[in-house]
């Protein structure tokens, strides 16, 4: 029988909790796993220092820390859909936009779970895409950067599996119309490449 919370019971800060046992990548050899809690911190950190360096050096006027909350709650919604791989989200264009269907309905279960004056507060994280579409292109290309970082990652510990993966990435976010990307790949990037004792400390 399904579980009844009581009236002054809510569940949503549970369920975010269990991002935790989401794991990514799921159809490819992982030396270290990755789950969406970890990942969403990631875009979060980067999604920031992206509005930074568009504010800082090309005129931009985005809130930085409003970024960092895009990124915190963008993949929420795998909490019950889990993380699609790829190629399988892309397998034809009406599976991908059934699943973007799912992925609101999911966010919209994640929401009901809040009192509802908590659940106005929170809604506008969950579907910033709708409603702040100016931070959209940053949080996308925040992602694939940690998507990318993660690659590396594997290939530095001798895992090819990812090698692919990691040039695609690289060749779309070289490509990116967002001139704070291309800073980051060239200033910030190549300090992934390089082991604990390589890096500088100022």
């Amino acid at each position: 029988m399904k579980p009844t919370a009581p009236a002054d019971r809510h569940d949503f800060f549970a369920f975010l909790a269990r991002m935790q046992y989401i794991n990514r990548w799921g159809l490819m050899r992982n030396t270290q796993p990755e789950n969406i809690k970890e990942h969403s911190l990631d875009v979060a950190m980067l999604a920031h220092a992206l509005v930074v360096i568009r504010n800082t050096f090309y005129g931009g006027t985005l809130d930085p820390n409003q970024a960092a909350m895009y990124g915190i709650f963008h993949d929420a919604s795998e909490i019950f859909t889990g993380d699609m791989p790829t190629p399988v989200k892309h397998f034809n264009p009406r599976f991908k936009k059934s699943f973007h269907q799912l992925e609101d309905r999911a966010r919209r279960k994640l929401l009901a779970m809040l009192p509802p004056e908590l659940s106005q507060v929170y809604e506008p994280l969950f579907f910033f895409e709708e409603q702040d579409e100016q931070y959209k292109p940053v949080i996308k290309a925040a992602d694939k950067i940690a998507a990318l970082i993660k690659c590396l990652e594997e290939e530095k510990s001798g895992n090819l599996e990812f090698k692919r993966a990691g040039q695609e990435h690289l060749e779309s976010l070289r490509k990116s119309p967002l001139p704070e990307v291309i800073y980051f790949l060239d200033h910030f990037l190549p300090g992934y490449r390089l082991s604990l004792d390589e890096l500088y400390l100022g």
